[in-house]
């Protein structure tokens, strides 16, 4: 006669399983991380610090375009992702993004203190919907207004399927 399993290992168990499911929810609720561009510093003229990614697409696949941000500064700071997508090589769509305007933001922490305000985030931005099964350059800078307080630590655009 089989005995049954202990608390200890049934309760290790269960808490397993429950960590498997809300690790796989994460992806049906954020989607799946498909290309991270590390950009990671500001272009600047005569410094333009591009990254791109080349990916095979099919029509209607939805891309998310998320940015994962860790930042400091004093006063105002707006920075912006330029975008540029290239399909099969070509200018398909551009787009200008500021990565603090955010529609779902995850593991955000903000502190002002004094005028310095230190900021990170991972947050989604936009959506892109591929017309046409292809081959898709996503192509991106960070550009920002003149602030000399303004330090990036991080600054990386993220897609996700």
């Amino acid at each position: 006669m089989k005995q049954p399993l202990p608390l200890l290992k049934s309760v290790k168990l269960v808490t397993i399983l429950l960590l498997a499911m809300s690790l796989s929810a994460c992806d049906t609720l954020f989607g799946k991380e498909i290309a991270r561009l590390p950009i990671n510093a500001l272009s600047t003229p005569g410094n333009e610090a591009f990254r791109e990614v080349s990916l095979p697409l099919k029509k209607d696949d939805a891309i998310a375009i998320w940015s994962d941000m860790d930042l400091s500064y004093q006063g105002e700071a707006p920075v912006r992702f330029q975008v540029l997508i290239l399909k099969n090589g070509a200018a398909f769509q551009q787009a200008e993004l500021d990565p603090t305007d955010k529609n779902v933001s995850v593991g955000e922490v903000k502190t002002t203190i004094n005028g310095k305000t230190k900021w990170s985030f991972s947050g989604k931005n936009s959506e892109v919907t591929i017309p046409e099964n292809a081959t898709y350059t996503f192509k991106a800078r960070l550009v920002a207004a003149d602030n000399p307080t303004l330090k990036i630590t991080k600054a990386e655009l993220v897609l996700k399927k």
